[in-house]
């Protein structure tokens, strides 16, 4: 009988050592006015490294500049490495490990944000810019892809340990999943061999730029959460393609659409009145008017992707990071017994970023996130959790 790990032992990720099996998740920080390293955004992840995880995720990190969600996003380029660099040696310096998600946000891309078009697979309107989104061309696959392979090898130049390839929530990759939003009939759509083509050759190219240097990892949809799209039965086919290539050491399992239901990922409260509030005031009216057909209510739970998640661990060998709902020592004791290797939290650590260390102390310490899921207007102006009494958390300003 195999006797499940410990959720604070140490594992190896790819090449990388990691201290215990708790990585902070990807969540945007708001912290990038310049889409530059700011001294805000490096304290935010050597405050998460302080905490106790094993390795906080730097998001968003796009490949290219029509890549991003908005202008205020890191794109990777030369000009991007020396403030990574130095937000790289201050998480090492807390004893953890950093990881840049990398990506392109295709038809997630507010393109009156930032002045270039948006990518997609097929054409369709853009609910975030209201202009359409122009198919992607061959030539711009071609691009995508070897900006990915670039954006590994500059990763690999400011010391990252890691990267995260974001296959998630209908960002280009996922988009091209998608058979609701993938209409080519070219090799790149059509059955599921042409749809998984982008993700296959990108995390390719990450994988020849990067080598065995760095862990690699993909952020993969089990489910779009939208009538027509990517669904399980799908994504085990595409985890299955991704395991036999061996390009990835280990998947982080996710949910949801930025583009068409954001709340399916993040369950709990729906904060349709502050997600109002950060628009100008046309928009600020139509989203308090019609906002819930597109922000629908999900009840929150511990580990509420673990059911769907379960199916990859059925079909796969490859590592597996269980993410959604992990909060307590339960939830990562479940996920560990039930033959995950790895857990990843992201809301509860915005309230409390040293609660690695107190559950370590303390397994019987409850998190103070509620899932009222304030936190997630805030990404505009400074991601935080918008309960904070005072700027000081236990282990300072968060």
């Amino acid at each position: 009988m195999t006797v499940a790990p410990e959720i604070f032992a140490p594992a190896r990720l790819g090449p990388v050592r990691l201290r215990n099996r708790i990585i902070k998740a990807a969540t945007f920080e708001g912290r990038t006015p310049h889409a530059l390293v700011t001294d805000e955004l490096i304290d935010f992840h050597r405050r998460q490294a302080a905490g106790g995880v094993a390795m906080s995720t730097v998001a968003y990190c796009a490949v290219s500049p029509e890549g991003r969600t908005d202008r205020h996003q890191i794109w990777m380029r030369q000009q991007a490495l020396a403030g990574l660099r130095r937000l790289t040696e201050a998480v090492h310096a807390e004893g953890a490990a950093v990881s840049a998600q990398l990506g392109h946000a295709g038809p997630v891309s507010n393109s009156l944000s930032t002045g270039l078009p948006s990518l997609g697979p097929s054409r369709r309107p853009n609910p975030l810019s209201l202009r359409l989104t122009r198919a992607a061309t061959g030539e711009d696959l071609r691009r995508i892809v070897e900006a990915h392979g670039n954006a590994a090898r500059l990763a690999i130049a400011a010391g990252f340990d890691a990267v995260e390839v974001h296959l998630g929530h209908n960002y280009l990759v996922s988009a091209f999943l998608s058979p609701r939003l993938n209409r080519r009939t070219d090799n790149y759509g059509g059955d599921l061999e042409g749809r998984a083509r982008l993700a296959r050759e990108v995390l390719r190219a990450v994988r020849d730029a990067a080598g065995d240097r760095i862990a690699i990892t993909a952020k993969l949809n089990m489910d779009d959460g939208v009538p027509g799209g990517f669904w399980l039965d799908e994504s085990v086919e595409v985890g299955r393609m991704l395991e036999a290539d061996g390009s990835v050491d280990a998947l982080e399992l996710t949910a949801g659409s930025s583009l068409l239901n954001p709340m399916y990922l993040f369950t709990g409260d729906v904060p349709l009145r502050e997600f109002a509030a950060t628009f100008p005031r046309p928009q600020r009216t139509a989203i308090r008017v019609g906002g819930r057909a597109f922000l629908k209510s999900y009840p929150y739970r511990e580990a509420y992707l673990l059911d769907s998640a379960r199916q990859f661990r059925a079909a796969l060998r490859l590592p597996l990071i269980l993410l959604g709902g992990i909060t307590g020592r339960p939830a990562m004791d479940l996920a560990m017994a039930e033959g995950f290797e790895f857990v990843a939290m992201a809301r509860a650590l915005l309230r409390e970023p040293d609660l690695p260390l107190r559950l370590r102390a303390e397994p019987a310490t409850r998190s103070l996130c509620i899932h009222c899921n304030k936190c997630m207007p805030t990404i505009y102006r400074s991601t935080r959790c918008v309960l904070q009494t005072s700027e000081l958390g236990h282990i300072g300003n968060i």
